[in-house]
């Protein structure tokens, strides 16, 4: 039948456009939907798995909430600078090597760096962070404080909205540089120029080493992984609601809606999805064309 609904020419359809055939160029048969295919490779979410993936996103909220604690507490010297680089030279040192043990765990193809190198390089950062402090204490001495938490708050958001939680390791240029320069901001407005090294220290073991210790554990030690997202995701709130309630009340629910809420819907709205493939789609070409190359 053609597409009017008359009686069509005895010469059968056929599905080309090299041969002239005596129908329209826009009429199709009635196999035309026989191809239909619905859903095909929709990936199936399990609830659990998707909170757990979660707890990544939860836990860089937190080392963010951490890290404005620490902040205030320097601030308002409730905490040294020396008790600071104390404790991040312990947890760099106690995370240093849990790496190398979960890297030597690991067949990697490319070369691993070596000891003598990676401690070239932190060297190099804290000698040149130390020289600099005093002049980064200065920095935003010409800018009002009101726009220093300002331009902290958009840039950490920043860090948060860029940050690579499907391979963070190593951590994403923007998502670093947002996160350092939100650091330097806040470091600005500390008492002494050992508080602003102290600070940019702990941003860097925080923004840019832990991220890269918990895609290890979690590529290789699943279990450690969600307890650590939970240790850190409970310590983030306690700290932040030493200093203000009303703030760790904000944070807990924001953890939880990323953590528990934003998975349950993603499992419920995947019932819903329907996408359909046909004959009307693109051709894709699944052989290997690399010898035409040659």
């Amino acid at each position: 039948m053609g597409p009017d609904g008359a009686p069509g020419p005895a010469v059968p359809w056929r599905k080309v456009l090299w041969e002239c055939q005596p129908f329209p160029d826009n009429y199709v048969d009635q196999r035309f939907l026989e191809e239909l295919r619905r859903n095909e490779g929709i990936r199936q979410y399990r609830y659990w798995a998707v909170v757990k993936e979660a707890g990544f996103v939860a836990q860089q909220l937190s080392c963010v909430a951490v890290f404005i604690t620490l902040w205030l507490y320097m601030e308002q010297g409730l905490l040294s600078p020396e008790m600071l680089l104390g404790t991040s030279l312990v947890s760099a040192l106690l995370g240093y090597g849990l790496h190398q043990v979960l890297t030597s765990q690991v067949e990697t193809c490319t070369e691993p760096r070596t000891h003598l190198a990676d401690l070239q390089s932190a060297t190099i950062f804290l000698s040149f962070t130390f020289g600099f402090s005093p002049v980064l204490k200065t920095l935003t001495e010409s800018v009002s404080t009101d726009t220093v938490y300002a331009m902290s708050a958009v840039m950490l958001l920043a860090h948060l909205v860029s940050f690579p939680y499907a391979k963070p390791s190593p951590p994403g240029s923007l998502s670093l540089n947002a996160a350092l320069f939100a650091s330097v901001c806040l470091a600005s407005r500390l008492p002494g120029a050992l508080h602003t090294f102290a600070m940019l220290s702990c941003a860097l073991l925080v923004f840019a080493l832990w991220p890269c210790l918990l895609q290890r554990l979690r590529d290789n030690a699943p279990n450690q992984f969600t307890a650590v997202c939970v240790g850190v995701c409970v310590g983030g709130v306690g700290g932040l609601g030493s200093q203000s309630p009303g703030g760790a009340v904000l944070l807990a629910l924001a953890l939880g809606s990323v953590t528990l809420l934003c998975p349950l819907l993603l499992v419920r709205l995947q019932r819903h999805k329907d996408n359909i493939q046909g004959p009307w789609d693109e051709a894709e070409i699944h052989e290997d064309l690399s010898h035409f190359l040659h």
